[in-house]
């Protein structure tokens, strides 16, 4: 396992294999992030909630516990975080 740490340690995550597909688990602090994809990335919030811009869209898209969204490799997306939030990302397809 690796520990990842992102925008001053407001966003922390524990890299590891899953069953079929590397994922990372971690918290996000509030704050706005911009993430850039180097391969698919499949994120489910598992406690809280995200605010989302999606590559190509103009609105925010706000997910909750057990809620997933993807976005394609080679993008970027913003992410609006008002109160901590796990999540679990798996990176590739299945």
């Amino acid at each position: 396992m690796r520990i990842n740490e992102y925008f001053d340690g407001k966003v922390i995550s524990i890299a590891m294999k899953t069953a079929t597909l590397p994922a990372t688990v971690g918290v996000m602090q509030p704050g706005e992030y911009t993430f850039l994809t180097e391969q698919l990335e499949t994120m489910k919030v598992i406690s809280g909630a995200l605010s989302v811009l999606l590559p190509g869209s103009q609105d925010w898209h706000s997910y909750h516990d057990n809620e997933v969204f993807q976005v394609a490799a080679g993008q970027k997306f913003q992410v609006k975080v008002l109160q901590d939030t796990a999540y679990i990302c798996t990176y590739g397809q299945e």
